[in-house]
């Protein structure tokens, strides 16, 4: 279950989404250990791709840098039990990138 509680740092998704988001982190986290960040990404992005569509990118970590272009209304960055969580489907028809996050 949910012991933290999330902390949204940016997002562009509609709340159903970000709150299925949160759950999908949630479960992860119930599921692996939190040093298999490897393995609660996977499960959110399979998740994702079953809910929403193929196309999903999760970066679960608690360090990290990237720059990426997104679908509008497809991102979610948010922290859970120390680590943070960057969920976004990709959006390879556009020329300039629509976020970064560090």
């Amino acid at each position: 279950m949910l012991e933290g509680k999330a902390l949204i740092e940016d997002t562009d998704m509609p709340v159903k989404m970000q709150l299925q988001a949160m759950a999908a982190a949630s479960e992860a986290l119930d599921l692996h250990d939190v040093f298999d960040c490897r393995s609660i990404a996977s499960h959110i992005k399979k998740e994702f791709d079953m809910r929403y569509g193929y196309g999903w990118q999760c970066v679960v970590g608690s360090n990290f840098g990237c720059f990426f272009t997104h679908c509008k209304g497809n991102f979610i960055y948010f922290t859970l039990e120390n680590l943070s969580f960057l969920i976004f489907k990709g959006d390879s028809s556009s020329s300039s990138p629509s976020s970064s996050k560090s």
